[in-house]
């Protein structure tokens, strides 16, 4: 009695923000520190709690973190954290059912393992139901998760589907046997989703064990963010979380260390595919050692994957389709990765000598300060923009917990900020050296060199270097926004340019004074369109790489140095752009994708690294399950013919096409397709509207195109359904997929029905009837579920279903898809899962509209279509108003299983 009473009390407190009898910290909690915004604090037995109070966003996120990864399994049990992060998910005996429970609170959830830590999150509309519902759920399962033999049976077959589709992916692949190769001792070496003997032959009493050991209160920091009370959330949290006893058992330290590694190695795979690949790995110190943030700057220069000097080297001289490089920041000594795509008509041989003297020969071609100076800026940009989201702190943070402390996310920071020209060169010169890399083979050498500083950064070493750290002063808080219909369209104000661009503006005081933007281009028409193939969407591609008065790698500097993410794409009909950036540096930003849109270079140079990157890349997805299954349902519902912007074309003629695409073809589309004069631009964020006008229309109030733009119209298509097997041979996993056009848009009577009751069948989070049945019940699938789509123009939506699954599988998983429809048809959907899925659909709509990256997307989508957010209000009242009557008649109505083409994708010889 007396806990439901205070339990009752917090929410009400949590609801009204009323100061409380509790007005200090309740008893059993202590305040550790705080540190540009976040407060620490520890409960008596040993949890650790971090809060992120941020008004300006309408949802919250919790996210607990057990310090438990794949480096803490034993001999035979690989993959058992990972297992145990699937098996946390069955339920509790007071949570029975939690994929339901996340859907019905329309969460945004997942759970991840990585070799330091294990993590859970929710993110969910802010309300004091939703957070108690949360904060009760994470501290059941802490304890009271099932982990019973019966569910490991079903879950162990869905992981190994995993782990089979990860084998499909080269790159995976090629990561996984370089880590093994280079760790002799250490657990980094192996992959967090485990060997599959390890898989099928675990036994539950170990997993149970392992669970009662690693998921205990001492062991595990909670974070919650968002919009939050703290005083009020603490009191919450220790009545959730208070009574779990800290367990007598203590966990040891590992002691296991890598050896210095004395020579090169090489791992060499040989398996169908159709792209080479080259990968290097270096040794590297710990996510928390001074010299990483050197290492890190390193690693931007040489692979980013625009303007790197692996690029550079690699990707400009025909030697690689593309690079990339990354550090594995990690709480012992880690990696740094390079990689090579390599088309497999090119020789190999000779990028591994250029990728070698690229990464190797820095002493002879030091590093610039030129160089140091954009890295920091990309890096650090990444930081700053960070904190415009207490949600993406949130999961960040699981990153440094697990390295050893949340405030070395700070730390790191403050390092990344002073690093030198000789921090860099330093690093190079002890890391990018041939006995510490993972490529060739061993030679025996009377004086070797060794890289003898990389050394294990203690826990104890850890707490010194940040007793006394305090950070710096906190990101500005925003506002508390309502996102509710209402309050959205008495906020946004509309106008035009002159030459008739829409503009939709929503300022709002936002975290770090974040502005997010859209500006969409509609281009052509039907007839002018015709035969223009995959010129649009290159040229599209081509508009980042270069202007007149920036080369590539410049335009890439001021960006970063402006703190901006941008991002231009475009398709047969349209080009988009994509802003974020900070209140201050707006207007340059604007001033700068100006000249990006108005005055590319389409230099064929990079028209050429574009077109190996495009090719290289499809070539890839030749012998993907998936990507088959999905271009084939495309290429069957497609109704246009060849010249038509629309036409789905297979991958060997979007790589013919791709291969004859010329600067001239490109600068005379541009020249003429492309304008603002129809353009839909929004805005959401912290800014000056009156400037803001201003600037747009310098940049685009006077551009236009000299082709007249009209929206090509499309319809459901009307062909026989299919049912067919493509051959990937060699392929671990396959795809299964089941897809239909049905005549009706976002605007008819019939739309809220039919969203709910694909809801119901394969929507949520692994809480629909397919999910359950291929996953939860029959072990078959790692992924799958159902999803429709409507235009809201023409009369066409597209319902698909999908799974992902063995060979062997394909059978059952299509058998287990068609039982599960023609169940809905001969019985139909319950009250309760009506109920359900409406009130998970409801909250997560909030969800997109709390959200500033989603909503600028609908009030820029709003202009086309001459809506406001009252449409959106009035088809959530349709879906209240909806009754079972009406999911049943609609799902019967618009959906046959005769009408359904299927196709798999898989390994012939095992699925037969």
């Amino acid at each position: 009695m007396v806990l439901t009473f205070k339990k009752t009390f917090l929410a009400i407190a949590l609801a009204t923000g009323v100061a409380s009898a509790y007005a200090k910290l309740p008893e059993g909690v202590e305040k550790v520190t705080s540190v540009e915004g976040i407060t620490e604090y520890r409960l008596d037995n040993g949890l650790q709690v971090l809060l992120f109070p941020d008004p300006s966003q309408e949802t919250v996120t919790v996210n607990i973190t057990y310090h438990v990864g794949s480096k803490h399994e034993n001999y035979g049990e690989t993959g058992m954290a990972h297992l145990l992060e699937h098996l946390v998910f069955k339920g509790t005996p007071k949570h029975k059912d939690i994929p339901k429970e996340l859907t019905d609170h329309g969460a945004e959830p997942n759970g991840t393992t990585w070799y330091d830590r294990t993590n859970y999150f929710e993110t969910f509309t802010a309300t004091p139901e939703n957070l108690e519902w949360a904060l009760d759920l994470e501290a059941d399962r802490m304890i009271n998760s099932f982990i019973a033999k019966k569910d490991l049976d079903s879950e162990m077959t869905v992981v190994r589907n995993e782990l089979e589709n990860g084998e499909n992916n080269p790159v995976r692949v090629l990561i996984q046997r370089l880590m093994a190769t280079a760790f002799d001792w250490h657990n980094y070496g192996k992959t967090t989703i485990g060997a599959r003997s390890d898989l099928e032959n675990v036994d539950i009493s170990n997993l149970q064990a392992f669970y009662r050991k690693y998921y205990q209160p001492d062991n595990a920091t909670l974070i919650v963010s968002g919009k939050i009370d703290e005083e009020n959330v603490i009191k919450l949290i220790e009545e959730e979380f208070g009574d779990i006893p800290k367990p007598q058992r203590v966990i040891p330290e590992l002691y296991t260390e890598e050896p210095i590694q004395d020579g090169e190695r090489r791992v060499v795979i040989r398996r169908p595919g159709d792209v080479q690949m080259l990968g290097v790995l270096y040794k590297a110190p710990a996510g928390s050692a001074e010299d990483f943030a050197a290492t890190q700057v390193l690693t931007q220069i040489l692979g980013d994957s625009q303007t790197g000097r692996l690029h550079e080297a690699l990707v400009k001289n025909e030697l690689a389709a593309s690079t990339f490089g990354f550090p594995f920041q990690l709480g012992e000594p880690g990696v740094l990765l390079f990689v090579a795509q390599v088309a497999k008509d090119k020789d190999i041989g000779k990028t591994e000598e250029a990728i070698l003297k690229a990464l190797e020969d820095i002493a002879n071609n030091p590093i610039t300060e030129d160089e140091v100076k954009r890295a920091k800026a990309k890096i650090l940009k990444q930081i700053e923009l960070r904190f415009n989201s207490s949600q993406s702190i949130a999961l960040g943070l699981t990153e440094w917990v697990g390295m050893g402390d949340w405030r070395l996310l700070f730390l790191n920071r403050d390092r990344l900020e002073k690093v030198t020209v000789e921090d860099v060169q330093a690093a190079a010169n002890e890391y990018l050296i041939r006995d510490n890399r993972t490529l060739g083979l061993f030679l025996p050498e009377q004086k070797p060199k060794r890289a003898e500083s990389i050394v294990r950064v203690k826990s104890e070493d850890i707490t010194e270097m940040l007793k006394d750290y305090k950070g710096r002063e906190a990101v500005a808080q925003g506002e508390d926004f309502d996102p509710s219909h209402e309050n959205i369209d008495s906020r946004v104000i509309k106008s035009s340019l002159s030459n008739g661009a829409k503009v939709v503006y929503l300022p709002k005081k936002t975290r770090g004074e974040s502005v997010i933007a859209t500006i969409r281009l509609d281009i052509g028409n039907l007839d002018d369109l015709r035969n223009s193939g995959v010129v649009p969407s290159i040229a599209a591609g081509m508009l980042k790489r270069g202007t007149t008065k920036h080369t590539r790698e410049e335009l890439q500097a001021e960006f970063d140095r402006l703190k901006a993410n941008v991002s231009v794409g475009g398709g047969s009909t349209g080009l988009t752009v994509t802003v974020e950036t900070k209140k201050e540096n707006l207007a340059e930003v604007i001033g700068l994708v100006e000249e990006v849109l108005k005055q590319p270079s389409f230099s064929n140079e990079e028209l050429e690294i574009l077109k190996r990157e495009r090719v290289v890349g499809l070539e890839q997805q030749k012998q993907q399950p998936q990507t088959q299954v999905f271009l084939q349902l495309d290429r069957h519902l497609s109704t246009y013919d060849e010249s038509h912007p629309y036409y789905t074309m297979s991958i060997d003629e979007q790589i013919e096409a791709i291969n004859k695409v010329t600067p001239e073809q490109l600068k005379a589309f541009h020249s003429n397709f492309i304008g603002a004069q129809d353009a839909d631009i929004a805005l959401v964020g912290d800014f000056d509207k009156e400037q803001l006008q201003s600037v747009l229309e310098k940049a685009l109030g006077d551009w236009n195109s000299k082709v007249e733009y009209k929206r090509i119209e499309t319809s459901a298509s009307d062909v026989e359904s299919i049912n067919k097997f493509v051959d990937t041979p060699d392929k671990a996993g396959a795809a299964f997929g089941a897809r239909t056009q049905i005549p009706i848009s976002d605007s008819h009577p019939d739309y809220p029905a039919l969203l709910v009751a694909n809801q119901i069948f394969g929507g949520g989070f692994l809480n629909s009837r397919l999910a359950k049945r291929l996953r939860q019940k029959d072990g078959l699938s790692y992924g799958a579920g159902a999803f429709i789509r409507a235009s809201s123009y023409d009369d066409k939506a597209t319902f698909t279903a999908y799974a992902i699954c063995a060979p062997e599988n394909l059978s059952k998983v299509e058998l287990g898809f068609k039982e599960e429809f023609q169940k809905v048809i001969d019985e139909g959907f319950t009250q309760q899962e009506l109920d359900d899925a409406v009130k998970g659909m409801l909250q997560n709509r909030r969800v997109d509209r709390a959200k500033d990256s989603r909503l600028v997307w609908t009030l820029a989508g709003n202009i086309d279509l001459n809506r406001s957010m009252m449409w959106d209000k009035d088809f959530e009242e349709a879906l209240k108003s909806l009754t079972v009557e009406d999911i049943n008649r609609a799902f019967r109505k618009h959906l046959s299983l005769d009408n359904i083409s299927i196709v798999k994708a898989g390994d012939k010889a095992k699925a037969e």
